[in-house]
């Protein structure tokens, strides 16, 4: 497979990896580690630009147009330690007048005056993490939070000034049955935030609930638990503009779209990974960082932030692409596809004949799933893998 077309560089993030939290939930597999007494912020703060100097020979232009605060809990990180990562980020990067800043918050751990403090100090994007708003399936879930201090987080936030929230919901959880997760919703919809993230718990390895397994709803049931969600997101006039992402008019998340546009990012943290696109050498590569905070603390300061690194085939960059633009409702343009990835469109097109064509709809310019394609993604992307491996 050649890469006939011109790769351009793409618009750049940055994400920040804060890595722990107060109690590690049954269900995480994300990278995060249960807080320690007196955490260092300092000490990691001055890892994380380190890290970042390291990366700038990485990146094709210095401009960043969304930072995004990942964990872990963010909001465990006092609002002046927040404050100096991005006064040390805007020293090495330069910052987009609109820069989208997202700080992820767990309603256990802000107050309204912490969230005043986030504000001021450049967050101007909250994403909680509610989950539920029952308390037993919270309970179940180990989230450190209850109904009404959820609820009073939204209140706290927007009372805060800020006016981009999102809730992160998730649906088919222990003992859950489909009005109660309907109940969840309706109650998002009438706090009224700008963005919704709603998906499904699934079992992940490495995890607590891997090993002891929860009783989960039937298949059926949480088929119909999200189409019924998915119809009151959209009563209330938000927009599933991605699998799992809901927003008001022009509320999308930046950040993420710039994932799924096959955007660069740089990933600073424990365990963060990125994306560079090296225009002068017509390639596209991924690193990651250490994992555990005090190795990558101890890492960055001899110089290698970097645990691996790896330049993506053209089989490889082309599957990337579609595993994140063909969860976009929209899907996606040939320029993009070709600008981002350096590959003719001429091989896409001719590889989506390995694919149904009740599930994509392919166009003069473009290609998208069907709403059944949308609704079966991963029978379509195995189909592309297929073809791609074979």
């Amino acid at each position: 497979m050649s890469t006939s077309t011109l790769l351009q560089a793409p618009p750049l993030s940055l994400y920040i990896h804060i890595p722990w939290c107060v109690r590690k939930c049954p269900y995480c597999d994300f990278n995060s580690h249960e807080a320690v007494p007196n955490l260092d912020e300092t000490a990691y703060i001055g890892a994380l630009l380190a890290d970042l100097e390291q990366e700038l020979e990485h990146v094709a232009h210095s401009e960043i147009q969304s930072i995004f605060f990942g964990g872990g809990t963010p909001s465990l990180f006092s609002a002046k330690a927040i404050t100096d990562i991005i006064s040390g980020v805007a020293n090495k990067l330069t910052l987009a007048a609109d820069t989208e800043i997202t700080l992820e918050a767990n309603p256990g751990t802000a107050e309204h005056g912490k969230f005043s403090d986030y504000r001021a100090a450049g967050i101007n994007r909250l994403s909680l993490g509610i989950q539920s708003f029952d308390d037993d399936k919270l309970n179940r879930l180990g989230r450190i939070h209850n109904r009404d201090q959820a609820i009073k987080a939204i209140e706290s936030a927007r009372g805060a000034g800020f006016d981009n929230i999102n809730l992160d919901l998730m649906f088919g959880l222990p003992g859950q049955i489909a009005s109660a997760a309907v109940d969840d919703v309706k109650l998002a919809c009438e706090l009224e935030p700008t963005h919704i993230s709603h998906y499904q718990l699934t079992i992940e390895p490495n995890t607590l609930f891997y090993k002891f397994p929860p009783e989960l709803p039937e298949l059926d049931s949480c088929w119909d638990m999200q189409q019924r969600c998915h119809d009151i997101l959209g009563q209330h006039g938000y927009q599933q503009y991605e699998v799992s992402a809901f927003a008001r008019a022009n509320r999308q998340c930046r950040h993420n779209l710039n994932y799924w546009t096959f955007g660069d990012y740089i990933g600073i943290g424990a365990g963060a990974h990125g994306k560079s696109t090296l225009v002068n050498r017509g390639s596209i590569q991924r690193r990651r960082k250490h994992r555990q905070p005090l190795a990558y603390i101890d890492q960055v300061i001899q110089g290698a932030a970097c645990s691996g690194r790896r330049e993506l085939d053209p089989s490889e960059i082309v599957f990337e692409f579609l595993l994140n633009a063909l969860r976009l409702r929209d899907g996606f343009s040939f320029d993009l596809f070709e600008c981002r990835t350096g590959i003719d469109r001429r091989l896409l097109i001719n590889a989506c004949g390995a694919v149904d064509p009740d599930l994509l709809v392919l166009s003069a310019v473009g290609l998208r799933t069907s709403a059944r394609g949308f609704d079966f993604l991963n029978d379509v992307l195995e189909k592309f893998l297929l073809q791609e491996s074979g």
